[in-house]
């Protein structure tokens, strides 16, 4: 059935992977992959369900679409993902533009699941989301010379303000053969940089093989041919042990870049979280990953807000973050979440507490980050070059300082190719990003 599709991918790496999986799905059935959403006869929207905000952006995608839809320019409509898993019933009753819906449990389900609402048919599959991880190959859409990934799916934390385990299930790793078979061809295809995800990795192997298995994934990634740069995304704190700190601190592709959310500091509401350690075990943590990996960047979570936090806890996480100097940190006010303990919990400061409280916490961390981008200039960092920026009409990249969407960039002057690594002499800042030029 010939039909044009375009994809919509909201949310996180994890759902971005399910997309290009998905969009592999439909190609391999046939159907015409356009890049441009625009051109689309029919359009898949992978949504977040994660918090309020997330919730928002995706109901206005599907709003946005549903116009189009009214208009004539657009004949089919599904919605993917954490909104659909969470508002299955809600969504099929209140948006009735909407001409399909797939849970986290049915991405591989796509192309049957389109073939059916283009046949006249209102569409609803909703999957196992505990079973095993799907090995179906993608569509890379990230790049150039970068990709994820994903070696777990779901997660057994059971934070008590996330719904996340509900959405996606219970942890499961991937066969440690399948991620490395995976990576080697990720590599082959041009991914220098390999961006390990997952909702926890440092959980990986422990439902497969009885034991946690990242440090051995990690040294076999390392001898992939191809890949210069390895990073590593969501280690939860205390499943971080010596072995594994041992393993980044010494193989060179590693990145000396950790993503490392804490969501908290002080014990109590670290208890309430239903967080495993203390904020003197986290403090300890930090202190032994700086000792033993020199220059490393430290990423973070914060949430301000959360049930019980008054302004003695408040101020701890203040004094915490400007003592600690985390050199990249996402803030983010509580969000109450139906079907979460923390939602049912008393004493929570009111919205707008919240959200004043992490405008502070920004402003922290952007005089924390304009210190270490100032201890930069006049060093010679590798980049990944991304491309060209038509509005600073020069070259722009990333260095290892620097995750995609969620970092600063590098931008220089200089020749250079999308894809490749050049190195490049820091010459000042610029709205927390960094400027400089290529190092002949």
């Amino acid at each position: 059935m010939s039909c044009k599709v375009g994809m919509v991918s909201l949310g996180c790496a994890k759902n971005m992977v399910n997309s290009e999986q998905m969009l592999w799905k439909l190609q391999e059935a046939g159907f015409d992959i356009t890049g441009s959403v625009e051109d689309a006869e029919a359009v898949i929207i992978n949504t977040c369900g994660f918090i309020e905000s997330a919730k928002t952006e995706a109901i206005e995608n599907i709003l946005e679409y549903a116009e189009l839809k009214k208009a004539g320019r657009l004949k089919k409509i599904i919605v993917a993902g954490c909104l659909s898993e969470r508002y299955k019933n809600e969504i099929m009753e209140e948006m009735p533009e909407v001409d399909g819906l797939v849970g986290c449990g049915s991405f591989d389900e796509i192309a049957e699941a389109l073939a059916e609402v283009l046949n006249g048919e209102r569409v609803s599959r909703f999957g196992d989301i505990d079973a095993p991880v799907s090995e179906t190959e993608r569509i890379v859409t990230s790049g150039p010379g970068w990709a994820y990934l994903r070696i777990a799916e779901g997660c057994d934390n059971r934070c008590a303000y996330c719904v996340i385990p509900g959405l996606r299930g219970k942890y499961r790793s991937r066969p440690m053969e399948n991620v490395l078979k995976e990576a080697g061809a990720l590599a082959a295809m041009g991914a220098r940089e390999i961006i390990v995800i997952a909702q926890d990795i440092t959980r990986y192997g422990l439902d497969l093989y009885g034991e946690r298995k990242l440090y051995e994934l990690i040294l076999k990634l390392c001898h992939i041919e191809g890949v210069k740069w390895i990073r590593l995304h969501y280690l939860y704190p205390d499943e971080i042990d010596d072995r594994l700190i041992d393993v980044i601190a010494s193989e060179e592709k590693v990145l000396k870049y950790l993503d490392i959310p804490i969501q908290h500091i002080n014990d109590g509401i670290l208890k309430r979280m239903n967080r495993r350690g203390t904020g003197r075990e986290i403090r300890a943590l930090f202190k032994k990953l700086r000792d033993k990996i020199p220059g490393l960047v430290l990423r973070t979570s914060i949430i301000t807000g959360l049930p019980g936090e008054g302004e003695a806890e408040f101020e701890e996480l203040s004094d915490f973050l400007r003592e600690a100097k985390i050199e990249r940190a996402g803030v983010f006010a509580y969000s109450p979440e139906e079907g979460t303990p923390a939602a049912e919990m008393d004493d929570r400061p009111d919205r707008e507490t919240a959200e004043h409280r992490a405008e502070l916490l920004v402003d922290i961390q952007s005089r924390v980050i304009d210190e270490f981008n100032e201890k930069r200039i006049g060093t010679v960092t590798e980049v990944i070059v991304e491309g060209y920026d038509e509005y600073a009409e020069c070259m722009f990249g990333r260095s290892f300082a620097d995750s995609p969407d969620v970092d600063g960039k590098v931008f220089f002057e200089g020749e250079a190719e999308p894809g490749e690594f050049v190195r490049v002499r820091i010459t000042g800042t610029l709205d927390g990003d960094l400027t400089g030029e290529v190092e002949e």
